[in-house]
């Protein structure tokens, strides 16, 4: 049997992949976070969860993305890390 090392071939595409965003508490991060991910794909509304943390200064954002290719995945993960305000992108 042989191990899959090339992070392209770990997932089997089309397949749902659950991005997680936390940054920042407010409307402003939500929006981008979620502009970076509709700019590659359909978003359902269905498919957006956002928590806010204890003390309320950041929240986490996750959306569920039926992606059809590894680039699409890379060109979101992109998109995302270019937002202000985030802390960890997982």
């Amino acid at each position: 049997m042989t191990q899959k090392t090339d992070p392209e071939d770990l997932l089997d595409f089309p397949c749902s992949y659950t991005f997680k965003a936390i940054g920042e508490s407010g409307d402003s991060f939500y929006d981008q976070i979620l502009a970076a991910a509709r700019h590659h794909a359909l978003i359902h509304q269905d498919a957006i969860c956002v928590r806010p943390s204890g003390k309320g200064k950041y929240q986490s954002i996750s959306i569920i993305v039926m992606l059809e290719n590894y680039q699409q995945l890379k060109d979101i993960y992109a998109g995302m890390k270019e937002v202000p305000g985030l802390k960890m992108l997982l």
